[in-house]
C-alpha cells in the first residue's frame, strides 16, 4: 500500500468514525487535525481504534502523543513504520 492510500484511507476512517461533515479530500495531509475539526481525547481513542483495526497494527502506551495525532501525514507516516 502507497503512503497516498494510506492517507486517504486515514482520512476516510477519521470522517466515518468522528462523523464529520466533510469530505475526506478536503482534509489536508498537513492540517492540524485537533485544531480544524475539535478533536478531543475521546476522539483520538477512536482514531488510535481505527487504525488499529484498518491496519492491523497496534498502539502501545508510549506511541500516544499529541504530536503523532496531529495530522494525516504524521499518522501515515506512523502507520507504515509499524506495518514494516
Amino acid at each position: 500500500m502507497s503512503e497516498d492510500q494510506i492517507r486517504q484511507q486515514i482520512k476516510e476512517m477519521i470522517v466515518e468514525r468522528l462523523f464529520l461533515d466533510v469530505d475526506p479530500a478536503q482534509i489536508g495531509d498537513d492540517e492540524n487535525l485537533m485544531e480544524s475539526y475539535d478533536i478531543d481525547s475521546v476522539n483520538l481513542f477512536e482514531i488510535a481504534v481505527g487504525l488499529e483495526e484498518e491496519f492491523g497494527i497496534s498502539l502501545e502506551d508510549e506511541d500516544f502523543s499529541i504530536d503523532l495525532f496531529a495530522t494525516v501525514d504524521n499518522l501515515a507516516q506512523f502507520v507504515e513504520q509499524k506495518q514494516e
